[in-house]
Parts: C-alpha cells; structure tokens; sequence
C-alpha cells in the first residue's frame, strides 16, 4: 500500500554545540511527510506493523494512540526500536509512547531518550520489524535528503541499524580538507608553541596539522610521501586514526567524509565513490555496498604534539594552512573545549569495562594481530615502557601533558631514555635516535615504528575490548 502524505511538525534534539554545519538552531522543526494508514485491521503482517509505526507519526491524535495500542497489544518488541527513534523526536505529552515502551519491555526508563537507547544496546537480541529499514531511510530523509545515499530499504549491513543516531549535522556538514593547502613554518604566524598538531612523516615528507583546526573539519584526505591517507578524526572519542587509503585491487584511493550519523558515539564516516558507511575506529564498511567485503584500511602511525617540539625536530615541515576554503573560528578549542573538559559523553555509548573513566585517555596500539592500550597517565612527566604483546616487543617513548605517544619494534631489546631527553634511547650501551618511522641506531640499525593513536577509554573498550589493557 503507496502511503499517503501527511504533513507534521517534530521538535528535534539540541544539535551538536558549535559545530559548522549543523542544523543550527537550538530545536528543529521539520514537516514530514508519513504514511497514515486506517487502523481498523489487525496488526498482525509486517506491512500493517510498518504501517502502524509510522502511523504514530500522525498528526491525528486518535489515530496515534490507536496505533499505539495495537502495537502494544500486539505484544511484539520488534517494534521497540521505531519507538526508541521516535522518542528522540517526538514531543510525548500524554506519555503514551513511553507507556508503550514501558510495556513492551518490562523497563521504567519514561521518556528519557538517552536510558533508552543504551537498553537497546544491551539487547541485541531485540531485532527490529521487516521494514525498519525504509521507515528509518524515510525519517532521516527529512533531515537531509542525501542521507538516503546511506539508508535505504534492504541495505546490506553489519552493524545494528537501530543504533545509527543522527549526530546533529547533515551529509559534509562537518566538511572534510581534500587535498588542503600547506605552508611553510615561517608562513604559519597563526600557530603558537604550546599548543597541539597531529604530526606524520612519511618517506621524508613531514606534516603538521593543528587540531584548532581539525576540530572544525574531523577528516584530511591527503598524499603524504607518495602515500594516500585520509586522518579519522572523530571529536566525540577523542581518536584521530590515520589510515591508509589505497586498497589492494582497487584503483583509486578511497576519499572519505563524515556522513552525519553516529554509532555508539563514533562518527560513521563515508567513502565518496560508493557511499558505504564505514567505522571510524576500525576503518572498516559496515553499512553499504561494501559491508562483506574483507576491507579493512590499514592503520599508519601519527603523533600528537606541541607544534613547538614538532618544528624542532622537523625544521622543514610543512604545515596546515588556515586557508581552508571554509570560514571558521579556528580558536583553539572553540568547538568543542567543553565536551573535552566534561567527563560526561554527548552521546549514549554503554561502557562496560570501569577500569578507567570513560573518557581517560589511552594510546592504542594498532599493529595487526597486536593490539593493547595504555593509560595516558603512565606517561605523566615522561617515561620510557618497555612491554611486551605475544612475540612482539614493545618501547613506548611518551609524554601525558602533550598526549604524545611513539612506540617502536624493540626486537628484544630494553630502552631508557637517552642523553638527549626523549629524542634518544639507550640500550645496551648503544644510542639510538627517535625518528618517526624508525629508531636509528648509532650503527645504523633500524627499528620499525608502529602504528597507533590517542582514544578514549570508551571508544577503545567498546570497539577493542578483548585487547589487554597495560596494568603495572
């Protein structure tokens, strides 16, 4: 049955604060266009549940508490999710959506979007009506219509769809830098010593960009040394991952975006030639095109730094230019200082493991089978760790206060730091010099760098909870 329109109004949620690009005002109403079918009938087909869902929609008071009354009679959680996504956007005056919630679930959680949404991530065993797919396309549709490059009825997925939140901002809302302009340290008056780059070299080709203005844009698609790589950057789980994006068999590079749509409070990223949702943790598809598909981008290393220690150890770098083709308030910290302040997350995200705060920082480890975290703290003052995962042997060269992390391939060697502070090692009487790829040892000897970044607590334990966390 074709549904036929009706058109109402919804309050939206305040959006994400600050940020370019989102729907900018404090609630957003949109007109919807909804299917409003008779309820005369038994909810019995997945047609008719389709149907009744978005009939809860309708502007017709009656027939949104019949709806509701025959899904709740009905009896079926299958529809809890339509109902957790209706919540968020939909002014409940009466209760009656709650109360159905309620019923359907045994829970008492009212009307609080938030609770609800981290029961459904809890119960995954709660699997949604044939059908929740275009319902859920044809709602975000009207937040934006690209997003149906993304949904759309009988997407492939590997993920929960029901767990896909709208983020506050539409399709490159938050805009990515494509091949951004770059300027010489002499030429970037507008950085200032203390304050904080993500710092890459590759193949002799270093580059530094500022996170006052990475705040703004989460995303770079960029060739570095030869080497094409986009940085990951999602604000919300405190990772910026850098990732290679040239796959084996395919042609082109991959250019990514961010799509607007979180998961499990991380951004959903997107790749511009097939639209394919992607995690932004694992650099892997998982609504799309490509979902199945073995793709899994590789991760390189990058550095957190004072621009001030990374112009002294790479005099020729290139830098960031504030020339972005976007006009912005590249402050430091302006977008986002208080959600980096609050130990609260923005968005509902179930952590498990309380072994650290949810939003502690951690360098991750990401080096194939490889994979540990340690607390950010263990570096306060400086320090050198020497560790060790399986058959691979670990240094870690660090330092809390600038959230800088290296480790390198020890190779069964132990390492203290050097006569030069933090940019040598020492180990067995042999001095070996801090470089970003490698150490370099005074005889010429090599030890590779690996690849890992800065995260939250929650994002890394609800992504990589099975890797062991660095305890003394």
């Amino acid at each position: 049955m074709k549904p036929k329109p009706l058109a109402m109004r919804l309050p939206f949620i305040t959006p994400l604060p600050a940020a370019a690009g989102t729907v900018s005002v404090a609630v957003v109403v949109l007109a919807l266009s909804i299917c409003a079918a008779a309820q005369d009938r038994a909810v019995d087909s997945a047609t008719n549940v389709e149907e009744s869902v978005r009939q809860i929609l309708s502007a017709d008071v009656n027939g949104r508490r019949q709806a509701l009354r025959s899904l709740q009679e009905r009896g079926n959680a299958n529809v809890v999710p339509a109902l957790i996504q209706i919540l968020r956007y939909f002014r409940d005056h009466d209760r009656s959506l709650a109360n159905t919630l309620e019923a359907l679930t045994d829970e008492t959680l009212g009307g609080d979007w938030h609770a609800w949404i981290l029961w459904q991530e809890a119960h995954p065993e709660i699997v949604p009506f044939e059908g929740y797919d275009a319902f859920k396309a044809d709602l975000f549709a009207l937040i934006d219509p690209s997003f149906r490059l993304f949904l759309k009825r009988g997407v492939n997925h590997e993920i929960r769809l029901e767990e896909i939140v709208w983020g506050g901002v539409r399709k490159d809302g938050i805009p990515a830098l494509n091949d951004p302009k770059h300027v010489s340290p002499e030429a970037a008056t507008y950085i200032t010593d203390d304050e904080l780059v993500f710092g890459v070299e590759i193949a002799g080709d270093a580059r530094a960009y500022p996170l006052r203005i990475l705040d703004w844009h989460e995303m770079f698609n960029d060739i570095i040394g030869g080497v094409p790589v986009a940085l990951a950057y999602c604000t919300l789980c405190g990772s910026g991952i850098l990732f290679e994006t040239r796959v084996h068999g395919r042609p082109d590079r991959f250019v990514f975006g961010s799509s607007g749509f979180l998961y499990r409070s991380n951004k959903l990223m997107y790749d511009r030639e097939t639209h394919s949702l992607w995690n932004q943790f694992t650099g892997r598809p998982v609504v799309g095109p490509l979902t199945g598909s073995g793709i899994e981008l590789k991760v390189r290393p990058i550095a957190i730094t004072t621009w001030k220690r990374w112009l002294a150890r790479h005099p020729d770098t290139r830098v960031l230019s504030l020339d972005t083709g976007y006009s912005r308030d590249y402050t430091p910290g302006r977008p986002y200082a208080s959600y980096f302040a609050s130990p609260h997350l923005m968005f509902p995200a179930l952590v498990k493991d309380t072994r650290l705060k949810p939003k502690d920082y951690v360098f991750a480890l990401r080096s194939g089978i490889h994979e540990k975290a340690w607390p950010l703290s263990e570096f306060e003052g400086g320090r050198v760790i020497n560790d060790r995962i399986g058959t691979l042997d670990i240094v870690l060269i660090g330092d809390a206060a600038s959230r800088t992390v290296r480790a390198y391939d020890a190779r069964g060697r132990d390492f203290t730091a050097g006569s030069r502070g933090f940019d040598t090692l020492e180990s067995g009487g042999q001095s070996w010099l801090v470089e970003e790829e490698s150490l370099v040892g005074n005889d010429g000897q090599t030890l590779a760098r690996l690849p890992g970044h800065i995260a939250y607590w929650f994002a890394w334990s609800g992504y990589k909870g099975k890797a062991p966390l660095y305890e003394r």
